[in-house]
């Protein structure tokens, strides 16, 4: 299968040894400004961007249990979701509007679960798309493909924590579908994809903060699936919204890699709220009672990244 146009998010530990050299990108794709910087500007490509009403699909490989899939549900379901908490996960998502009539409204699409590893443990980039292909209905839709812990993928853990990218859809292959994939990172390297919900490999040694649905990998997986959804349909072909080289970009959120709040500097994720019940911290409401913690995010029109506290 075609894998032309994929990028990656580069592993949380690529982020903190780039903060603490004070750079602001990196070797790999899905690079992070440093904290505190002059004004960024993603420049436009030109290219199209996902607008309009989106459906996003879920294709689980591996096992996950029924409380960890919902989580994820719940998470898109609450970026287009009417919520009168704030600051909430729609909130977070409307910026993408900012982005030159960049404006989706995401639902929940189709849910299918591959139980039975039908691929194997240990997945290529091509498998990837090759599942992906697999949810159809690809017209308007963006489909994301989560792998259980157990799974072991190419360049996971080692350069990069999630992608997103496209592939030809149907036999023809004249029309591409927009994919995403993320891993749990729990078992194999939560100090790198699941910062700050454990405590990192290299660079600052601050208290890891306590994730907020209590399960570090998942709510790893929820802070890369909404940077890659931002990366999604603001750049879903390489022709969209980011700065540098088209083959490794800064796009709307890894351009921001390390921020959750104000006062952010390496190491310290910065100011969150806390729920008192448990002591978790997040900065983002969403449906059904949900909390999360959310990255920070580029904005047009202040050239600055943006955060929910």
């Amino acid at each position: 299968m075609d894998m032309s146009q994929a990028f990656s998010l580069p592993m949380t530990l690529l982020l903190l040894l780039s903060l603490l050299l004070f750079h602001s990108s990196m070797a790999d794709p899905r690079k992070l400004s440093l904290v505190q910087q002059q004004p960024l500007v993603l420049q436009y490509h030109n290219g199209p961007l996902l607008t309009g009403n989106l459906t996003v699909h879920l294709l689980w490989y591996g096992r996950f249990s029924a409380s960890q899939r919902s989580i994820i549900a719940d998470f898109v379901r609450s970026l287009s979701g009417a919520s009168t908490a704030v600051p909430s996960a729609a909130s977070w998502w409307s910026t993408t509007a900012l982005y030159r009539g960049a404006a989706s409204r995401l639902s929940l699409g189709r849910q299918l679960l591959d139980e039975k590893y039908s691929l194997g443990k240990s997945l290529t980039s091509a498998d990837l798309a090759t599942l992906a292909s697999r949810a159809g209905h690809h017209r308007n839709a963006v489909t994301a493909v989560l792998t259980s812990s157990d799974v072991a993928v190419e360049g996971f853990c080692m350069s990069r924590c999630g992608t997103h990218g496209s592939a030809p859809a149907g036999r023809r292959g004249r029309v591409r579908f927009a994919y995403i994939w993320i891993g749990n990172s729990e078992v194999q390297c939560p100090g790198q994809c699941a910062w700050p919900f454990h405590q990192p490999i290299y660079g600052p040694q601050t208290p890891p903060l306590v994730a907020p649905n209590g399960d570090v990998g998942i709510d790893g997986m929820v802070i890369n699936l909404a940077t890659l959804l931002a990366g999604t349909v603001t750049n879903p072909y390489g022709d969209g919204y980011y700065q540098g080289p088209a083959t490794a970009p800064l796009e709307a959120v890894t351009a921001c890699t390390g921020v959750f709040g104000s006062g952010a500097y390496p190491g310290y994720p910065g100011k969150t709220l806390l729920d008192p019940a448990t002591g978790a911290s997040y900065n983002a409401r969403g449906l059904a009672g949900r909390k999360y913690l959310l990255p920070a995010m580029w904005d047009p029109k202040t050239s600055q990244c943006t955060t929910l506290v």
